[in-house]
């Protein structure tokens, strides 16, 4: 099954960006997932295909009209769920994504100025979700974020289908430390750094029992709302 991602935004030479290199550029040369940027301006108003204007109730900056992003939105065949990428909206975690790539479709609007009007994300029932507490300067950053996060998920794109079931956030855990050759290393500054001894005993059971006791003490030291 193909995941086809749908972005409204205002810069849709933002996109694929860097989903077009490595692994996920790989997959979209192989058709595991498709996009289709819509440029909202080409909906827009008049000679300079205007597509805000000045918030009711006064205030600085400008608001998206709602007329502007609905005609984008009609103009897809296939919407599928709706997302609007907002600071505002619920924090992105790893099991809405697991969640999101059991769709056949996304549609991601990314705001600029100063949001969206609100009508058109009620009339169209548009799910808002964030990336962090945060805020940037407009939605592309944040459903490229959201892109990435969806499209390694898929059938085919990473080459071990255990890699993702061990990663952060996959089992609640942030994940274990990595090592690699060579099995002493020295610094720049003279001090000799060396590999676990567990990891290089050959005990599967041993290695795993430690993997698994790392990854529960980082994530009590650093991030313990996750447990």
């Amino acid at each position: 099954m193909t995941l086809h991602f749908n972005l409204l935004t205002l810069f849709p030479d933002m996109f694929p960006g860097p989903l077009g290199q490595s692994i996920s550029g790989r997959a979209l040369e192989n058709d595991l997932w498709s996009y289709r940027a819509v440029n909202i301006r080409d909906f827009g108003h008049g000679k300079h295909r205007t597509v805000d204007d000045t918030p009711y109730g006064g205030g600085a900056g400008m608001v998206m009209r709602a007329d502007v992003i609905e005609a984008a939105l009609l103009s897809l065949p296939k919407p599928g769920r709706k997302i609007y990428l907002s600071p505002r909206g619920k924090v992105l975690h790893q099991k809405l994504v697991e969640e999101l790539i059991r769709e056949d479709a996304l549609t991601l609007l990314c705001g600029r100025y100063e949001g969206i009007d609100q009508r058109v994300l009620d009339a169209h029932e548009f799910e808002e979700v964030s990336i962090g507490d945060y805020v940037l300067s407009g939605g592309e950053p944040a459903a490229l974020i959201m892109m990435d996060a969806c499209i390694r998920l898929i059938d085919g794109v990473m080459g071990n289908s255990e890699t993702a079931g061990e990663e952060s956030f996959s089992n609640g855990l942030l994940e274990y430390p990595h090592y690699t050759r060579p099995a002493e290393w020295t610094d720049a500054s003279g001090k000799v750094h060396a590999v676990p001894d567990i990891l290089s005993s050959g005990d599967h059971g041993k290695v795993k029992q430690w993997r698994n006791e790392q990854s529960l003490h980082l994530t009590k030291t650093r991030r313990p709302d996750l447990l």
